[in-house]
Formats: structure tokens, C-alpha cells, sequence
């Protein structure tokens, strides 16, 4: 999937999984790394997120579950013409 890895991949998720879920911005992202001893450019994170989402998306895709075809719904009443 990703040739020439020079971060640890949990590193690479926890920043692909913070900017996929939260309202950060890339240089936000960049910043909490940094504060945690991990230096990267915030290009890297985004050349991380356009290569790793699509393959995170198929999985969580493909082990969705189903919805089934039968819906309910509990008591409504329409009122037409007064009654």
C-alpha cells in the first residue's frame, strides 16, 4: 500500500484518524505531533491522507453491515380533510 515508509505507521494512522474525524487543520495536526516529540510536515500528513482514506474507506466499507429491506415505523396519523 505505502512504499518507502520513513514514520512508523501508527504514527501515520493517528494523524490520517485525527484529520478524517476531527475539524483540524493540517498545520493543527503538525503542531500536536510536535508536541509529542514527532516531527513532520503537514504536506507529509496530506500525502498520508490522499493514499491511506480511500484504502480505510474500502475496508470500512466491504464490513459494513446490511440494512435490511423491511423498515417500520412507529404509529403516525395523517389528518386528511378533518378527519
Amino acid at each position: 500500500m505505502i512504499k518507502r515508509i520513513h514514520y512508523p505507521f501508527e504514527v501515520m494512522l493517528t494523524c490520517v484518524r485525527w484529520y478524517a474525524a476531527y475539524p483540524l487543520r493540517l498545520r493543527h495536526i503538525e503542531e500536536m505531533m510536535q508536541e509529542r516529540g514527532v516531527r513532520i510536515d503537514h504536506v507529509t500528513i496530506h500525502r498520508w491522507a490522499i493514499k491511506i482514506l480511500p484504502v480505510l474507506a474500502a475496508v470500512f466499507r466491504r464490513r459494513k453491515r446490511l440494512v435490511g429491506t423491511s423498515w417500520r415505523m412507529d404509529e403516525t396519523y395523517v389528518k386528511v380533510a378533518g378527519q
